[in-house]
């Protein structure tokens, strides 16, 4: 995706370096630098260890970066309430219905106008298709549906930036396609600017405007793929010859870039 405007995300030759748990040295991040558009969806891949997740949590302020300089225009005088975080797992607490754990954010933000948030979590929930499980609690909930939850809390305060660490990678494969689907659905109707980590080259591939590909640690960029599928997008997409051929140039670029690590 190309544009003439600023772009609301600019990572300028991020680096993070850190002190493991021994006092060695780790290297995680070296001469990061991107640029993402508003209403974006950009998804990052790359072998294990290689600092995708490290780098989520520098744009969302959860760790420092060692060097380099980030960007927001967000117009959020902190930059923080412009994002939503999706993590790995949900993160539910099991004391907490389900409407409540959606509610979270506002009740330890302390808002005002309960009525109007309340209301909000309810269609988010329902969005999510989970409108008959407000007053469940997480235990109740299969995997998925747990997940979704996450989601609607991460969208609770409408942030233009939505930040997803590997929100399927716990879930069995048919459920992870609908979940994509469901995500797709979403991004469609709100365009935030979406920055997505995954391990599944096929999962970035259907999502995705491009796919950044990362090297080993230290991680760097190697390759940023423009994808040029249509939209919108379904799993009909993914026998298709031409996301063939784009899930085989991610492929083939993080081999080669394995081989060059190894010899």
């Amino acid at each position: 995706m190309t544009s003439a405007k600023q772009p609301i995300i600019e990572i300028d030759r991020v680096d993070k370096r850190y002190r493991s748990r021994k006092a060695e040295s780790v290297h995680a991040l070296r001469d990061v630098s991107l640029s993402i558009e508003d209403g974006e969806f950009v998804s990052i891949v790359g072998p294990s260890g290689c600092g995708k997740s490290t780098l989520l949590k520098i744009i969302n302020g959860l760790e420092r970066h060692s060097g380099g300089v980030l960007r927001f225009r967000t117009g959020a005088e902190d930059p923080r309430q412009a994002m939503g975080m999706v993590f790995q797992q949900p993160l539910l607490l099991p004391w907490r219905t389900i409407l409540d754990n959606v509610l979270l954010p506002r009740d330890l933000g302390g808002r005002r106008g309960r009525d109007a948030d309340v209301e909000r979590a309810k269609t988010l929930l329902r969005t999510l298709r989970l409108g008959d499980f407000m007053d469940r609690h997480p235990k109740e909930l299969s995997g998925g549906m747990q997940q979704r939850v996450g989601i609607a809390r991460a969208l609770m305060h409408d942030p233009p930036i939505l930040l997803m660490d590997e929100p399927f990678g716990a879930l069995d494969a048919m459920t992870r396609d609908q979940m994509s689907l469901e995500l797709l659905q979403i991004w469609e109707r709100d365009r935030k600017t979406v920055v997505f980590v995954t391990h599944s080259i096929s999962e970035a591939v259907l999502l995705s405007d491009r796919v950044v590909v990362m090297s080993s640690r230290p991680g760097r960029i190697v390759s940023v793929v423009e994808v040029g599928l249509p939209r919108p997008r379904s799993l009909a997409d993914i026998n298709t010859e031409r996301f063939g051929d784009y899930v085989r140039e991610i492929r083939d670029t993080l081999d080669s870039e394995h081989e060059l690590t190894t010899t």
